[in-house]
């Protein structure tokens, strides 16, 4: 079973969850989901997670006055590192995995489209393209402890990470970002009219769920 914590603050975006499920059981993943920006705490249901996924939010993890529950999710992904639970972290989750871990977050402004990238030889990335979607406004400037950065773009060097020690991946991207949920994204953010920027020929992102299942099962 995976279990994935629902990070998302804005009920108008939180169509970014749905589709992690959905590529989640399409690898054949058993998917419980957990509210964590509603109720904070320790999910009762983690204990009998096999892995976890922590989902994007239009938040920052500089905002913690704001948003208490992430000193939860802090802990939480501390936790996770030393109890050696696999775990991938998306967008969001990317930053508090690093900012949890001693690294650093900064606020950079909104980027979005659809942009080259360079992937280290992680089985996190077997069949993914080179070209992936991204929509983010914070980047991770420093990587926490342990971590150390498994792929980049030319505006960003800590795009995804890996821990040294621990089965834990983060990356930048969405996953769960396909044609399909374009236009819900295009219409919530701004989004390049550059015709590269919507050309999702080859953008196979979806098949980093696919692998971190597979990667789960091996364990």
């Amino acid at each position: 079973m995976i279990l994935v914590l629902e990070n998302e603050v804005n009920p108008e975006t939180r169509y970014f969850v749905p589709e992690i499920r959905r590529h989640l059981e399409a690898a054949g993943a058993t998917v419980r989901s957990y509210p964590f920006a509603e109720h904070g705490g320790r999910p009762d249901v983690l204990h009998a997670a096999d892995a976890v996924v922590l989902s994007g939010s239009t938040a920052g993890v500089y905002e913690t006055e704001t948003y208490p529950w992430m000193d939860d999710l802090r802990e939480l992904v501390r936790e996770l590192v030393a109890e050696k639970v696999p775990t991938l972290a998306v967008c969001f989750g990317h930053q508090l995995v690093n900012d949890a871990l001693g690294g650093a977050v900064e606020h950079h402004g909104l980027h979005a489209g659809i942009d080259p990238v360079r992937f280290a030889d992680d089985p996190l990335f077997d069949g993914v393209g080179t070209r992936v979607p991204l929509v983010h406004s914070d980047v991770v400037t420093e990587l926490g402890a342990g971590m150390e950065a498994i792929a980049a773009a030319d505006y960003y060097p800590n795009l995804a990470s890996r821990h040294r020690d621990a089965p834990l991946w983060t990356v930048q991207y969405h996953p769960e970002f396909t044609e399909q949920l374009f236009p819900s994204i295009e219409s919530d953010f701004e989004w390049p009219e550059d015709p590269a920027h919507r050309d999702f020929d080859g953008v196979t992102v979806e098949r980093t769920f696919e692998n971190f299942v597979r990667l789960v099962g091996a364990r």
